[in-house]
């Protein structure tokens, strides 16, 4: 049986790992805090800074997951010693290493987004992601380290919480048959990364070893605009129509001056004020994992938050 470690347990992190472990992996959850096991899941507590620790946490393992991210005011400070500590672990165990990244380090394109553009982001967040996978491509170009990027758009699925533009926002209201806020135009086209897709394709990824050393896009379905997907998961909730009111730029300054996050926001608007669409065909290209159906995404998203909803009453 392999060892699978994962770094983070947020949507991501414990999609990868309780997917890891239905496939019959044994799988080590490093977080800050720890856990309680459970089934086919280790979970251990350290700071994944500590590279000597991480490294030790690692040893044995095939592949280890970075899915773990700091909250976005702190990028600048604490991406950079995350991503040196992973990159160590790796090179001393020898593990895969498979970096989940996101599509910051483009900046704003025209056209949609393939992996062979450049990571030409001008913005802070954006180099700070564009940087942890440029270092660990260049490790893996020295023959240090064996590196993947697989790059994920906005999640969204069965848990996607507080973080997701069309979670924590919008499905509590939308249950409700309340009007819901957007970040944005809320009629350009996006594209949407359903969280098990995102599991899939890292679990895959890590056993590919062609996939190593570049970066892939997550198969994501054909872009929908927050209103058309507002649309169809309220037709699935049977809620009715739902209004959805874009979040105007006079409100979100305003509003960021007491919200650190929405100050953060700022910096990526771009991605919901023009079209920000994916394009995955090389992924389909070369691996197996596909697009879930778009019609299963919504079906499992509103009955997991119906779910989610109702424990909390």
């Amino acid at each position: 049986m392999s060892l699978s470690v994962v770094l983070g347990f947020g949507p991501a992190g414990a999609a990868t790992a309780r997917l890891l472990a239905g496939q019959g992996h044994s799988v080590r959850v490093v977080t800050r805090s720890g856990r309680s096991p459970e089934p086919g899941i280790e979970h251990v507590a350290l700071d994944a800074t500590d590279s000597e620790r991480l490294t030790e946490a690692v040893r044995g393992a095939d592949a280890l997951y970075g899915c773990a991210a700091p909250p976005y005011p702190r990028w600048a400070s604490d991406w950079p010693p995350l991503a040196s500590s992973l990159c160590a672990a790796a090179e001393a165990t020898g593990a895969v290493l498979v970096v989940l990244g996101n599509l910051y380090g483009y900046g704003p394109v025209d056209g949609p987004m393939t992996e062979d553009l450049p990571l030409a982001a001008t913005d802070r967040k954006g180099r700070v992601r564009a940087a942890v996978w440029e270092r660990a491509q260049a490790l893996h170009e020295q023959g240090r380290i064996r590196a993947v990027e697989v790059r994920a758009s906005d999640f969204f699925g069965p848990g996607v919480t507080d973080g997701g533009h069309l979670a924590g926002r919008v499905m509590p209201r939308l249950l409700r048959g309340k009007p819901v806020s957007t970040l944005g135009d809320p009629d350009a086209p996006h594209s949407w990364s359903y969280l098990p897709d995102v599991a899939r394709a890292l679990a895959e990824a890590a056993g590919e070893e062609r996939a190593w050393g570049r970066a892939w896009h997550v198969p994501t379905a054909p872009p929908r605009s927050v209103r058309q997907m507002v649309d169809h998961l309220a037709d699935r909730a049977g809620t009715g129509p739902v209004a959805v009111r874009g979040l105007p730029p006079a409100v979100l300054g305003i509003a960021s001056v007491f919200s650190p996050l929405l100050r953060e926001l700022k910096d990526i608007r771009y991605q919901f004020d023009r079209p920000f669409v994916v394009d995955s065909s090389a992924w389909e290209a070369a691996f197996t994992v596909r697009a879930t159906p778009l019609d299963e995404q919504v079906r499992a998203t509103v009955d997991w938050w119906r779910e989610r909803l109702a424990a909390a009453r």
